[in-house]
């Protein structure tokens, strides 16, 4: 049996970062490309961080049964919609996966697969520095959008709040202050449950 590590956090908590630096650790993870239909941003790339799509791909997909799960977020922008499709990236008796998502995500993907699978990583950074980095991180959009960076810094206060924490079972915390403390911690963490997973299948 596989497990699905979930990495999930605030806006501008690393986790974008945290994902990319644990896959370089241990290249055995298997990874998810979920869907959006939000515009690609100035160095993304189709197929890579998301598959970008339309309202009516994801209406079929939707009819389909193929949905595992879907947030929609009202933004300055307009509506736009994240999701993970059950496409056949996913073979979670042969395969351990690491995924970034959002609580809601995490809630809606241990329902479809069990919480047996699901490993939760939440990553936290003091308030203040999160909303720096984010503001930061919109400098360098082509056209950035500050009253978006301010909603989502709103929203994430409530979608991320302790008793959501506690309906999800999240008890454990990481604190990215120390980016390289942080990625250590969680790094030896997945390989510990690894290699336990594998001796028990071996011992099978």
């Amino acid at each position: 049996m596989g497990k699905i590590f979930y990495l999930m956090g605030k806006s501008a908590s690393g986790k974008d970062t945290l994902f990319k630096e644990i896959l370089e650790r241990i290249p055995e993870l298997k990874t998810v490309v979920p869907y959006t239909t939000r515009p690609i941003r100035t160095g993304e790339k189709d197929g890579r961080e998301y598959f970008f799509t339309t309202e009516e791909n994801l209406q079929r997909l939707l009819k389909a049964g193929k949905v595992i799960e879907c947030r929609t977020y009202q933004t300055m922008m307009g509506a736009w919609n994240y999701f993970t499709v059950d496409d056949g990236q996913i073979d979670i008796e042969k395969e351990n996966y690491l995924v970034i998502g959002t609580l809601e995500s995490y809630e809606k993907t241990r329902q479809y697969f069990g919480k047996e699978y699901m490993v939760p990583f939440y990553i936290t950074v003091e308030n203040g520095l999160r909303l720096q980095r984010a503001i930061d991180r919109e400098k360098n959009q082509t056209e950035p959008h500050y009253d978006e960076v301010c909603r989502r810094y709103l929203a994430d206060e409530k979608d991320f709040c302790d008793n959501r924490l506690k309906e999800c079972e999240i008890e454990k915390f990481y604190e990215n202050q120390d980016f390289q403390a942080c990625l250590n911690t969680i790094v030896e963490e997945i390989r510990g449950i690894t290699i336990n997973n594998l001796s028990k299948r071996e011992n099978l």
